[in-house]
């Protein structure tokens, strides 16, 4: 399965934030539980206010339980 062009766009900005250094850790709210998470978050400039588009937050725990990663052996690449 191909990565969605919207998702491979948003990981292209998250990379230009990183290389320009401006990426943000913030201690944000989960909106439907109420558990704090930790954002990775890109910080831009409004007309002099601050903008922060959230990316995602770090995962709880060990990240390699969380996910499964692509089967290398189906040929389809998953990079984005």
């Amino acid at each position: 399965m191909a990565i969605p062009e919207p998702y491979r766009r948003n990981f292209q900005t998250l990379l230009r934030a990183a290389a320009d250094g401006h990426l943000a850790l913030l201690e944000c709210t989960d909106a439907q539980t109420g558990v704090p998470r930790y954002v990775v978050t890109a910080v831009g400039r409004d007309e002099g206010d601050y903008v922060m588009t959230p990316f995602g937050h770090l995962c709880d725990g060990n990240p390699f339980d969380a996910y499964i990663p692509p089967d290398p052996g189906d040929g389809v690449s998953q990079l984005a």
